[in-house]
């Protein structure tokens, strides 16, 4: 299986127009989502993104923070999913509740690098730290 992510994007403010059944109920489709993904062993993670934040970029010298409220448009979640390839991968996002609720959801779908071929340096995964004996993946308590 490889790896993919899906970065969930909307407008700031497109779950506003729900009424508060109408959240209830895409939470819970999201709820299932998830929990089909996870049974077929096709997730790895998922989670929702607070709609706020800076974006940061090197400029010169110094750095420019922007904030991401300035932005029409914003991340508002991810999956991280193995499927077989690229065409599984999007047939998975494309059954994603988001599209059902908001009309302005886009989901991109990418590949994930694993390994460096220059380099054969592999990247950590979470099995890679339950094997070390990790309980989280960037810090071992």
């Amino acid at each position: 299986m490889k790896e993919f992510m899906f970065y969930i994007r909307n407008e700031q403010d497109a779950k506003k127009s729900l009424t508060e059944d109408e959240h209830l109920a895409f939470v819970k489709k999201c709820e299932t989502y998830i929990g089909i993904l996870k049974s077929e062993n096709k997730l790895v993670a998922a989670q929702p993104i607070i709609r706020e934040g800076v974006v940061i970029k090197k400029s010169g010298k110094g750095w420019l923070e922007k904030d991401i409220k300035s932005d029409r448009e914003t991340q508002v979640g991810y999956y991280h999913i193995l499927a077989n390839d690229l065409a599984e991968a999007i047939q998975i996002a494309k059954d994603n509740p988001e599209f059902e609720y908001v009309p302005s959801a886009s989901i991109e779908v990418r590949p994930i690098r694993t390994v460096e071929s220059e380099t054969g340096f592999v990247y950590p995964t979470q099995e890679q730290n339950i094997k070390a004996g990790k309980k989280h993946p960037i810090v071992n308590d």
